[in-house]
């Protein structure tokens, strides 16, 4: 179940940044938002093993998730923040509203 929860979350992950990066004028493919959202889960992964939860894994990922985004769509520090910013709201809203769906297993 976990693999299979993993990759559900990795397929809705890529769509939404694909999409809000699509949105924000970057050219990249899925391809590319694929491989940000599995760096993002190996990313995640790590900052919790050795921070934890808490303030300082929350900076200390985002600094990391900036610098990723700046790195995989070549843009400017003003541009990965502001696709890291829509990125975090749009997660929210689908987050608020995804697991009120049914489960389908």
């Amino acid at each position: 179940m976990g693999i299979i929860s993993f990759l559900i979350g990795l397929a809705i992950s890529t769509i939404l940044i694909y999409i809000v990066t699509r949105l924000l004028g970057e050219k990249e493919g899925l391809k590319i938002a694929l491989f940000a959202a599995l760096l993002g889960s190996i990313m995640f992964g790590i900052i919790n093993y050795f921070f934890g939860n808490g303030i300082l894994a929350a900076a200390v990922g985002g600094i990391i998730w900036l610098v990723s985004l700046k790195w995989l769509y070549s843009t400017g520090w003003l541009k990965a923040i502001l696709i890291a910013v829509v990125l975090w709201i749009v997660v929210a809203i689908v987050g608020t509203f995804l697991p009120t769906f049914p489960n389908p297993f």
